[in-house]
C-alpha cells in the first residue's frame, strides 16, 4: 500500500470537472442538503438491506471480531464447569484450590485485559495501514492465541494464550463498527452496527452448544475441541477479505480521490454517474480535507514525513481526543461502554450456570437455561436490529435502563429472601429465572447493541479510529474488572449482591442517558459534529462551504452558491437541535 499520504489542502484539491467527471443534474442540492443525501438512499427495513449488498457482505465479515468473542464467552461458561477441564487445570478447581474463584477470573479477565491493548493499538494501524488491515493483523493476533490454548496443559499457557489471542480480539471489535460505520449509507447504518453485537450473541450461542456436545468427549478433547473450531471463522475471513472494499472515507483522508470513488460505487452499486455517489464522493472529500486543516492547524510543527514526526503527531492525537472540541464525543463513547459492561451482563453470560445455582437449579438445568439465556440475547438482538433506526438511540437506551433496573432488582429480592430454602419457594425460584431472562431481554435490545453503534458514527472521519478504539478499549477494561470481580462477588454475597450491585449501575446508566446522550439516527457522518454545536462548528460550516466551492468549481446550483450555500450550512446546524437535557457533557 505505499507509505501513508493524506488529503490534500485546498489550492491542490482538483474540481470535479477536472476530474473529467459528469455532474448530474441532482448533485449539487444533495451536496448542500444533507438531510436530503441521507434520505435519498432509502428506507431501514429488508429490502433497503438486501439492496446494499457489499455492504452488507463487507459488515457480516468485519464482524468477525465480535463472533470469535462471543466464542470465548460460549466456551467458558461450560468449561469452568466441566470436570475435564478442572482434572487438567486444577486451579480453577474449588475442590482442588482456595483460591479457585480468584483464578477463575483472572483466567476469564486475561481475554479481555489483552482487548483493552489490542483495541488501543487499533486506532493506529487502522489510520496508517487501511481499517481491512487492521482485520487482517487482529485476526493474525487470535489465531496464535487460540493455537496455544488449544495445546496448554498448564494454567500459565492457557492464560497466555487467552491474553494473546484477546489482543486479536481488541483489535477486530474497534475496527468492525469503525469500518461499518464508513462504508454503510445513514438509511442502515444503525442495523449494520447492530450487526457487531449480533455477531458476539451468536457466536455465545453456537460456541455454547459445541461445548454443550463436547463435555460428553472422554479426555482433554472436551475442551481442546472448541478451542480449536474458533479458529475456523479467521480462515474464512482471510479468504473474504481480498475482494471487499476498502473504506471510502480512509481513502479520502490518504488523499486517493478516484479510489474513494470506486469504493463507493461498489458499495452502493451504482455508477459514478449516479447523483447520490456524486453528492456522498463530494462530501466526503470536503470532510477530508478540513480535517486535514484542523489538524495542520493544530500541530503545524508536526505534519513532516519523518518516522520522529509521525510518532510525535500521534501522541499528541491521542491528546487531541481530550480537548475541549472534541472531549464530549470521547467521554459519551467512553461511559457508553462502562455502563455497558456495569448493567452485569457478562456476568451473566461466563458465569450463567453459578447464579442459577444460587437460585437452587440441578446441575443439568443450570447448563440448559444458561443456553437459553444466550438465545434471548440473541433474540433481542434481532429485535434491534429493525428497530434501532426508526426509534433512535436514545429512547432504546433508556428503555433498557428501565428494564435492567427492575430485573435486576427482582433477581436480587428472590435471592437475598429465600435462598435459605428454595425447596419451600419454588415459584420465587422461577421468579427470579424470569427475570434473569428479562436482564438478558432489556440488554439485547439496547445496551447491548448501541454502545457498539453510538461511538462509530459521533467522530469525524480524522478522529474516528481513536475514538473507537478508546470507546473500545473502554469496553474491555471494563469487562476485565467485570469477569475479574463477579466470582469473589457471587461467592461473598450468595448472589444476590451481584445482582442489587448491577441494579445500581443500571440506574446510573439511564440518568446519565437522560442528561447526556444526543440522538444520532438519520444522520450523515459528515453531520455530526453539528448534533453537538461546539464553538466551532459555525467555523467548520464556513470553511466546508468554502471548500465545497472550490471542490465543485463552475458546477454550481445558482440557489446554492457562495453566501447562500454558507446560509444553508448555518441554518442545517440551528436545525440539529439536541435534547436540552443532553446539552452538556
Amino acid at each position: 500500500m505505499g507509505r501513508a499520504t493524506h488529503a490534500p489542502d485546498r489550492k491542490h484539491a482538483q474540481t470535479i470537472t477536472a476530474k473529467g467527471m459528469q455532474v448530474h443534474p441532482d448533485t449539487m442540492s444533495l451536496v448542500y442538503d444533507d438531510r436530503a443525501l441521507a434520505e435519498s438512499f432509502g428506507g431501514s427495513g429488508l429490502k433497503d438491506l438486501y439492496a446494499s449488498k457489499m455492504v452488507l457482505l463487507a459488515s457480516l465479515s468485519a464482524c468477525i471480531g465480535g463472533l470469535l468473542f462471543g466464542f470465548d464467552q460460549g466456551i467458558l461458561s461450560i468449561c469452568l464447569t466441566m470436570p475435564q477441564f478442572l482434572a487438567q487445570f486444577p486451579e480453577t478447581d474449588p475442590d482442588a484450590n482456595s483460591f479457585a474463584s480468584l483464578n477463575k477470573g483472572v483466567m476469564t479477565a486475561l481475554l479481555e485485559l489483552g482487548a483493552f491493548l489490542g483495541a488501543l493499538s487499533a486506532g493506529w494501524v487502522a489510520d496508517k495501514w487501511s481499517r481491512k488491515m487492521s482485520i487482517v493483523v487482529g485476526s493474525v493476533w487470535f489465531v496464535i492465541g487460540a493455537i496455544l490454548q488449544a495445546s496448554s496443559y498448564s494454567f500459565a499457557q492457557l492464560v497466555v494464550g487467552r491474553f494473546i489471542g484477546g489482543i486479536g480480539v481488541g483489535i477486530l471489535s474497534s475496527t468492525a463498527p469503525m469500518y461499518i460505520s464508513e462504508i454503510a449509507p445513514p438509511n442502515i447504518r444503525g442495523a449494520m452496527l447492530v450487526l457487531e453485537q449480533g455477531a458476539i450473541v451468536f457466536g455465545a450461542v453456537a460456541m455454547y452448544y459445541i461445548t454443550y456436545g463436547s463435555r460428553y468427549i472422554q479426555g482433554d478433547w472436551s475442551f481442546r475441541l472448541p478451542f480449536t473450531v474458533q479458529m475456523a471463522p479467521c480462515v474464512v475471513l482471510v479468504g473474504v477479505l481480498y475482494s471487499l472494499p476498502y473504506s471510502p472515507r480512509w481513502l479520502a483522508l490518504r488523499g486517493r480521490d478516484d479510489d474513494c470513488l470506486d469504493s463507493l460505487c461498489r458499495l452502493r452499486g451504482l455508477p459514478p454517474t449516479d447523483a447520490r455517489v456524486q453528492a456522498e464522493w463530494i462530501t466526503i472529500r470536503a470532510e477530508a480535507i478540513r480535517n486535514r486543516e484542523v489538524q495542520v492547524a493544530a500541530h503545524p510543527s508536526l505534519q513532516g514525513d519523518s518516522t520522529a514526526d509521525e510518532a510525535k503527531l500521534e501522541i499528541v492525537s491521542w491528546i487531541d481526543m481530550f480537548k475541549k472540541q472534541t472531549i464530549r464525543q470521547t467521554l459519551i463513547g467512553v461511559i457508553l461502554m462502562f455502563f455497558q459492561q456495569f448493567s452485569g451482563i457478562n456476568a451473566l453470560v461466563y458465569y450463567a450456570p453459578s447464579l442459577f445455582q444460587q437460585l437452587g437449579l440441578d446441575y443439568e438445568l443450570q447448563l440448559t437455561l444458561s443456553g437459553v439465556l444466550n438465545i434471548a440475547q440473541l433474540v433481542a438482538v434481532i429485535v434491534a436490529f429493525f428497530v434501532l433506526d426508526r426509534v433512535g438511540r436514545r429512547f432504546i437506551l433508556l428503555a433498557g435502563s428501565t428494564g435492567l433496573i427492575v430485573s435486576h432488582s427482582i433477581v436480587a429480592a428472590m435471592i437475598g429472601t429465600y435462598s435459605d430454602d428454595w425447596a419451600a419457594h419454588t415459584t420465587q425460584a422461577w421468579v427470579g429465572v424470569a427475570f434473569i431472562f428479562c436482564v438478558m431481554l432489556s440488554y439485547g435490545v439496547s445496551w447491548g447493541p448501541v454502545p457498539w453503534a453510538m461511538p462509530a458514527e459521533i467522530h469525524v472521519s480524522s478522529r474516528r479510529a481513536k475514538g473507537v478504539a478508546l470507546t473500545t478499549a473502554s469496553n474491555w477494561i471494563n469487562n476485565f474488572i467485570i469477569g475479574l470481580i463477579t466470582p469473589p462477588l457471587i461467592t461473598a454475597t450468595d448472589g444476590y449482591g451481584a445482582f442489587a450491585f448491577f441494579a445500581a449501575f443500571s440506574f446510573a446508566s439511564g440518568v446519565w442517558t437522560f442528561f447526556f446522550v444526543p440522538e444520532t439516527k438519520g444522520r450523515t457522518l459528515e453531520q455530526m459534529d453539528t448534533i453537538f454545536k461546539s464553538n466551532t462548528a459555525l467555523e467548520d460550516a464556513e470553511a466546508k462551504e468554502q471548500i465545497l466551492q472550490l471542490l465543485c468549481g463552475d458546477v454550481q446550483n445558482p440557489t446554492m452558491t457562495h453566501g447562500n450555500a454558507y446560509k444553508g450550512q448555518v441554518e442545517m446546524i440551528e436545525r440539529v437541535k439536541p435534547s436540552p437535557t443532553a446539552e452538556i457533557v
